[in-house]
């Protein structure tokens, strides 16, 4: 579980060179996530969708291009990220905190969060207001960062504590949050459990699906 001041305070210092220090590190590839996303979203046909934690607005830019006749809502805690979002073209913007978020229950046919749960202070209490904004029957969709099996794992956490820091505070002149980004993987529960955390919130059919040699994983739930 993460400090709320200290993870609002490092996303505002690092918002003007967020996204590009993703497209770097990842070399691309969040991109093809969040295309990902997208169309996974786009099955459901949702007349509404609610991206939490939307930061700068990757996500929510990306469903409403893959679901243009749905209302995209982007909500975030920090408004310095928000105001990137609402500027690159996100038509719908709030400042809200995820774990008491300003709707009414059953308000969303889909809710997303990518990249953006494993920031928060209580995970689980997260998971259970996002059931709450969901309409019954609503769909969840998680995008976050996994630790990968086999021999790809050690290599990746040398990166991922090592490299990935470094050459962040070059981008950012923030190092300091990158390695605080590296540990919330480290601790953030994946696969299984993941899906077990998911499904105690109150969800059915909670499913992982590994991205990128389970680098990354998307889960998808029913409220």
């Amino acid at each position: 579980m993460q400090d709320p001041k200290y993870v609002k305070a490092a996303f505002s210092r690092i918002a003007d060179r967020y996204v590009l220090t993703n497209h770097v590190l990842s070399l691309g590839t969040d991109i093809l996530w969040r295309k990902k996303v997208g169309r996974i979203v786009a099955g459901w046909q949702p007349e509404s969708i609610l991206d939490v934690a939307t930061g700068t607005g990757d996500l929510a830019l990306e469903l409403q291009l893959a679901c243009p006749d749905a209302r995209v809502t982007g909500s975030d805690f920090c408004e310095e990220m928000l105001a990137y979002a609402a500027e690159g073209g996100v038509n719908e913007t709030i400042v809200a905190d995820a774990l008491a978020m300003p709707f009414e229950d059953d308000s969303y046919d889909a809710l997303t969060v990518a990249f953006g749960l494993r920031n928060m202070a209580d995970w689980p209490a997260a998971l259970k207001e996002m059931r709450r904004v969901l309409k019954p029957g609503g769909h969840l969709l998680i995008l976050d960062f996994s630790l990968p099996t086999g021999i790809l794992r050690g290599p990746y956490r040398f990166y991922l504590n090592k490299v990935l820091p470094k050459i962040a505070g070059l981008i950012t002149g923030e190092g300091d949050a990158y390695e605080y980004l590296a540990g919330t993987i480290e601790q953030f529960p994946s696969g299984k459990d993941m899906c077990a955390l998911i499904e105690t919130a109150g969800f059915t059919s909670a499913e992982a699906q590994p991205l990128t040699f389970g680098v990354a994983s998307v889960y998808t739930a029913t409220a």
